[in-house]
């Protein structure tokens, strides 16, 4: 009963996506923006369809599952930290991808100001690929997670699973497709999230007898994480603006912008919001809540992967057919974003880094195929955690673009060099604050951003308008002459 009610489900998110093929027609437009025309209810599921991912099912609750009631606090600074970028940064961005008619997050960046970025746009290009790629190889890892918790499966299996669907109908419907099977993966998700936390609360006798249960836990219900850079409010307060920015970085991520570029109009973006927010809050209280009793179930697993904890839930709590759907739901989550960041990845290949624009639909479709690849590759011999993997390309993702994307939708001017600057010193901080290994007690985007966005300003403060003219017009030159 458990194969047959997930094989029901895959079936499903198959059918609905290989159905938007009958609404394409065949234009760049339409297979990486959805012709502009997606409605705000949609965008919005869609939308936080792709953010929650495999790192909420696999990821969130194997953190929630070791750090306990204190795993609220990420909750919220991220939450907050989306919601703050989204009231200045999101309808402006739909605004440039109409003013600039461009199909790629990098080219409506690149092209904000009416010019051109040619060498911003490759180096653009190459970062998306690269971590994007390792970000959809975390979600590929984690439906093999899902597949070897509940049926013992060897996780390779799960992870072609999961490519093989998201290539089928990616490349059937482009971004559409991908849209249409995140509604109806939203709503399976939440299903299976609240069957599980019901089932669970009721299995321990109610909601009184799981908090005595937690109380039993050392230090499980306090609510100072155990990794704060320092001790009292002080450090609670950092570790809380930390999350805020992992939040924050949202307005780097192009599978997630995307959904708000190919919205129908900018005037949607408010009810687009209330859709997204709506979906995130309650999702993320749920996942927190399966993965604290997850360790009430399952005190054992904390010598083993606690990114197992919720598909062996699943098997302790429920009958086999509902054991379906929560393998459905995690795997609708891993797809939710996969094919997102793939589509992300074959918009950067086919439109910002190919030596000449690549417009024919067999040229998308191998690019897809192409990433999805990749990624699959990565996500058969990576060892990484699902957690780990994601939270480095997120915040890779988010000191490349967010500085950049920030000052723009504040209205300073943003040249070539000084959006390459920003690009290499933000990154290389939050790579060098990772190495150093600091990202346990301050999220790695936060020293990455800052030191972004401090550059940006300076440059874009000091840069005389003749120095500006004369490295656009310079890199402009490099730009023609590598396209030829």
């Amino acid at each position: 009963m458990i194969i047959a009610s997930f094989l029901f489900f895959l079936t499903l998110f198959l059918g609905i996506g290989l159905a938007s093929v009958f609404r394409a027609d065949n234009s760049r437009k339409d297979y990486y923006l959805a012709s502009s025309g997606v409605k705000p209810s949609m965008a919005g599921l869609s939308a936080v369809a792709t953010n929650n991912s495999g790192y909420m099912f696999i990821g969130v609750i194997g953190y929630t599952y070791v750090a306990g009631l204190a795993s609220i606090w990420l909750m919220f600074g991220w939450i907050l930290g989306d919601f703050l970028a989204s009231l200045f940064i999101h309808k402006k961005l739909r605004q440039a991808t109409e003013r600039t008619g461009e199909a790629s997050f990098g080219a409506v960046l690149a092209k904000w100001s009416g010019g051109d970025m040619p060498v911003w746009r490759r180096m653009a290009a190459i970062i998306t690929v690269i971590f994007l790629g390792s970000y959809s190889a975390a979600q590929i890892a984690a439906g093999g997670k899902a597949l070897h918790g509940v049926l013992g499966w060897e996780q390779s299996t799960g992870a072609w699973i999961v490519a093989l669907m998201v290539l089928a109908y990616s490349s059937a419907g482009g971004i559409r497709a991908s849209i249409w099977t995140d509604v109806a993966q939203s709503v399976v998700m939440l299903a299976a999230m609240t069957m599980l936390l019901v089932a669970g609360v009721a299995g321990l006798g109610g909601v009184d007898a799981v908090i005595e249960a937690w109380r039993a836990v050392p230090d499980y219900l306090d609510l100072t994480p155990p990794d704060m850079v320092m001790p009292g409010i002080a450090g609670l307060l950092l570790f809380i603006v930390g999350w805020m920015f992992a939040g924050l970085s949202v307005i780097g991520q192009p599978h997630v912008m995307v959904r708000f570029m190919a919205l129908d109009k900018p005037e949607s973006m408010r009810a687009a919001r209330v859709w997204y927010y709506s979906f995130f809050i309650i999702f993320y209280a749920l996942a927190t809540g399966v993965g604290m009793l997850s360790r009430l179930y399952l005190p054992e697993l904390g010598g083993l992967d606690p990114e197992l904890a919720l598909p062996t839930l699943a098997v302790e709590l429920l009958p086999p057919v509902l054991v379906g759907v929560v393998l459905a739901g995690i795997f609708a989550a891993t797809m939710s974003t996969a094919d997102s960041l793939v589509l992300s990845c074959s918009a950067a290949i086919t439109h910002d880094l190919a030596r000449d624009r690549l417009e024919k639909p067999w040229m998308l479709k191998i690019a897809t195929a192409s990433v999805t690849g990749l990624a699959l590759f990565i996500a058969l011999r990576g060892s990484s955690s699902v957690f780990d993997l994601v939270i480095l390309s997120w915040s890779t993702l988010a000191v490349a673009f967010g500085p950049m994307l920030a000052l723009l939708a504040l209205g300073r001017r943003v040249n070539e060099v000084t959006a390459i600057v920003m690009m290499i010193v933000g990154v290389g901080v939050a790579l060098a604050w990772r190495q150093a290994g600091l990202q346990g007690m301050i999220y790695e985007g936060m020293p990455g951003m800052l030191a972004g966005l401090a550059v940006g300003l300076l440059m874009s403060a000091v840069m005389t308008p003749g120095k500006a003219a004369s490295f656009a017009q310079s890199s402009s030159s490099i730009g023609r002459t590598s396209t030829r």
